[in-house]
């Protein structure tokens, strides 16, 4: 959070000691397939790779977490409990082998992939950022009532709550409420925001909140705050350099507080874009074409495309818009633009 500048690889955790060929599943003791046989929890060797139910599956040196519909070098198995067939795998009660899996995902259209894994991404994010809204508003409304405002003090009830939420969430570095102008009886502003600094301590951002002071930090017009003050929505904004927390390229997620109807903040959560963008471009490199993430402002939060690197802004449709509008994908100016899965971050490509 703070001023803007204008700015995988696969993994199986293999647990078990039993290896099977390349391919890996739960089967019952006395099963055989082909001559080979598994049990899991025995630790009975057969040449090949491993795996233990619950665990990523290996099969045919690649690996699919159960029930994870993502293709990992191009398999992915759709599993409660995959069986050997012959080198092959369906899913319980089910026929399917492998192959028909596998062609499901090479049919599966590579945009979809990309709406999942950002969906999926900031979703996590956002959990903490409603969690945080939750506790405001339910502290704010105890400590509101007749002849009764809220103070700064107040708020220190949400400190167990945040630090929680750094230590559960990996990709949030920082987390916290940020007070609407009037709210508060004894400030004019306020932000109760706690961050991890160096070595992963976690410590309170503080800044001067006092507009008579030269070192005022106004943090009203940045876009984490209007957008959601405007239009009621969650946002994404940035990639920034974050000055006042990190001097690192950062995302900060947020969404209105409300109470009795009333705009009284926002609750919002950074993110590292170094980390978001770990988590996003291997599949953005997945597409045929160049691509885009961009936010309702139209700035670029993740980028394939070298005319539109991260942190530019992007001209031309009203992003915003198609936020706006059903979760649909949307097409003008050349341009296939496609919603992330209910997110604030919109997909752009060139037209087919």
């Amino acid at each position: 959070m703070g001023r803007s500048t204008g700015l995988a690889g696969p993994a199986g955790a293999v647990a078990d000691t039993d290896p099977v060929e390349g391919t890996a599943s739960r089967v019952r003791a006395t099963d055989s397939v082909a001559g080979t046989a598994i049990r899991v929890g025995d630790t009975d060797p057969v040449a090949g790779t491993a795996i233990r139910v619950g665990d990523p599956h290996a099969v045919e040196g690649t690996a699919s977490r159960v029930g994870d519909s993502d293709p990992v070098d191009e398999v992915a198995i759709r599993a409660g409990d995959p069986h050997v067939v012959e080198g092959s795998a369906s899913r319980v009660g089910d026929s399917d082998p492998v192959d028909q899996v596998m062609d499901r995902v090479r049919d599966s259209d590579p945009v979809d992939e990309v709406v999942r894994r950002v969906r999926d991404t900031l979703e996590e994010v956002f959990a903490a950022v409603a969690e945080t809204g939750a506790d405001t508003a339910a502290l704010l409304t105890a400590a509101s009532g007749p002849g009764r405002e809220p103070v700064a003090a107040d708020l220190a009830g949400l400190r167990p709550g945040l630090r929680a939420r750094l230590a559960g969430h990996p990709l949030v570095s920082g987390v916290g409420f940020v007070a609407a102008p009037g709210l508060l009886a004894d400030a004019p502003g306020w932000l109760e925001w706690w961050q991890r600094g160096p070595g992963g301590a976690v410590r309170p951002l503080l800044l001067d909140l006092d507009p008579e002071h030269s070192a005022y930090s106004d943090y009203t017009h940045w876009d984490w705050y209007t957008l959601p003050r405007e239009t009621g929505r969650r946002a994404v904004a940035g990639p920034y350099v974050d000055y006042l927390c990190s001097d690192e390229y950062s995302l900060t997620l947020s969404a209105p507080v409300g109470l009795g109807g009333r705009f009284v903040g926002v609750a919002a959560a950074d993110v590292y874009l170094r980390h978001f963008e770990a988590a996003v471009l291997p599949v953005l490199q997945r597409l045929p074409a160049p691509a885009r993430l961009v936010n309702a402002r139209g700035r670029v939060a993740a980028s394939t495309d070298p005319d539109h690197l991260a942190g530019s802004l992007t001209r031309g449709p009203d992003f915003a818009a198609v936020l706006a509008g059903p979760p649909a994908e949307h097409r003008a100016e050349g341009l296939r633009m496609l919603p992330c899965g209910g997110t604030p971050l919109v997909l752009v490509t060139a037209e087919d």
